[in-house]
């Protein structure tokens, strides 16, 4: 056996933890942990990327070994010792908000964000960038303020507007992983809601394509009063907010659109579900679906939930607090123990951030007038953890929900959210025993706000790496963004 070989052989075989060790002509890299988890498992082994920061291979311990004794080339080895390695989060719900009010955030801020909570890949909302992704000439102004500026890989979700309906075709050769829309006002004026003459007409462009339609489920009813009345009630007081968005708004708009699941071959996704008792509609809607013959992922029916709808409940929110502030608004306890019973059981599809940014300024406390939005696209990996570790979960549940399941949504799954041959190097090593404290001085997103202030967090993203390329150690992110644009550039130049 070559020297070299000997060495790493005597490394694989004791508990020496060499982070960073060079193997001299480094080609590939072999990613060393005692507990790498996979979909199937969590054992202690390693992955080897290639040169080009593609995934070559998933190994234990043993078959290391015999891989090294057989290998003709020299190897960079990173060792995370008892560190978990795991793939890369997706975060499939974001709001970067560049071009237009890049004070409330930007690309260069949120994607290192994101690199610094492990996630490799963020999906960039329509909104709440001027102008939005509703036409093919926004969506070259929006990538265009992007280049260059992504610390992780970027794709983009386009918006369904009404009357933009002749857009989405050359939108989704452009590359667009699917088509965002609001059934009530979305709060900002660009931004419009779409109705039922509208739906007809979106779901007839899309009817049999493999892009997904995602709705912000809520429906205006007479039981709700408007944003921002509130006649002889306490607009500071959260109860007041949480009466003026009911659970059946959520139920209304959910009800509406099971009703095109049937009529339309279309992936219907609805996104931060808030109230529990939409999931049993979804599955409904699914399970016809699927007795039709769909083979779509899970029937072509799916919904996410966010980290603060699991993480908080309406009891424990302050008065005058509008950093819990969001839409659908956080409920009950026992609306958020009924969620984690549904995570449990698999019947909700992902987790997502719904990192929505904006200025000091407009987090008033008045509960009913300020803006409605949570970041934590920082801090998804723990905010999970700290309450699925609390419940016995494993960390094969938080790579399921946070990588996997987004990654199968947005059209990534043979190439983003798990630990296989062939898929990118997205990989994070985690500390699921570590915890610390979030605390403006480590929040990097670029408006320091978060009803997680002050809270303690249990996991701890160690290192991140992007195609193989370390892009955060050490609770910095290093400079040089590596990430990518997921997008048809050619494509897009052309239309």
């Amino acid at each position: 056996m070559p020297l070299h070989y000997l060495f790493i052989f005597t490394l694989l075989v004791t508990d020496i933890s060499c982070r960073g060790f060079k193997v001299e002509n480094r080609q590939r890299q072999l990613f060393l942990s005692r507990n790498v988890v996979t979909d199937s498992g969590q054992f202690d082994g390693g992955v080897l990327v290639d040169e080009n920061g593609k995934i070559a291979g998933v190994y234990t311990r043993e078959s290391i070994i015999d891989l090294l004794s057989e290998d003709e080339g020299s190897l960079e080895v990173i060792d995370g010792g008892k560190w978990a390695l795991m793939a890369g989060g997706v975060d499939s719900h974001v709001h970067v908000n560049e071009p237009g009010r890049t004070t409330w955030e930007g690309y260069v801020t949120a994607t290192r964000a994101a690199a610094a909570g492990g996630f490799t890949t963020i999906v960039d909302m329509p909104l709440n960038s001027i102008p939005p992704t509703t036409t093919i000439e926004n969506f070259k102004i929006k990538t265009s303020a992007a280049k260059e500026e992504a610390y992780v890989d970027v794709a983009f979700w386009g918006g369904i507007v009404p009357g933009n309906e002749v857009e989405l075709q050359n939108l989704v050769k452009a590359g667009v992983v699917g088509f965002k829309g609001f059934l009530i006002d979305s709060g900002v004026a660009e931004f419009p809601n779409v109705d039922t003459d509208d739906l007809e007409k979106i779901f007839t462009t899309l009817n049999g394509t493999n892009v997904v339609l995602a709705f912000h489920a809520e429906y205006p009813i007479s039981k709700a009063k408007d944003d921002g009345q509130c006649e002889g009630c306490d607009p500071h007081v959260y109860d007041t907010y949480l009466a003026s968005r009911p659970p059946e708004m959520e139920l209304e708009a959910v009800s509406l659109l099971a009703k095109y699941i049937p009529r339309y071959d279309v992936h219907v996704h609805v996104v931060h579900v808030s109230a529990a008792d939409v999931v049993p509609i979804l599955e409904q809607a699914r399970e016809q679906r699927i007795m039709g013959g769909s083979t779509r992922w899970r029937g072509g029916v799916t919904a996410e939930t966010c980290h603060h709808y699991l993480t908080l409940s309406s009891e424990q929110i302050p008065p005058g607090h509008s950093e819990y502030k969001c839409s659908p608004p956080i409920r009950n306890v026992t609306n958020k123990l009924k969620l984690w019973e549904y995570i449990r059981d698999r019947r909700i599809d992902l987790i997502a951030s719904d990192h929505s940014p904006t200025v000091a300024e407009r987090k008033t406390s008045d509960l009913m007038t300020a803006w409605g939005g949570i970041s934590s696209v920082q801090f998804g990996l723990s905010l999970f953890w700290t309450e699925a570790k609390a419940r016995g979960y494993s960390l094969r549940t938080l790579s399921h929900y946070l990588s996997a399941g987004p990654a199968n949504l947005v059209g990534l799954r043979s190439r983003k959210g798990a630990l296989k041959p062939g898929f990118d190097a997205d990989l994070v090593f985690f500390d699921p025993d570590a915890s610390f404290v979030v605390t403006p001085d480590i929040i990097v997103y670029k408006n320091k706000i978060s009803p997680y202030m002050y809270r303690v967090l249990n996991g701890k993203v160690m290192q991140t790496y992007l195609r193989g390329k370390l892009i955060y150690t050490d609770g910095e992110v290093l400079e040089n963004p590596q990430g990518q644009l997921l997008i048809n550039e050619d494509v897009l130049k052309k239309l």
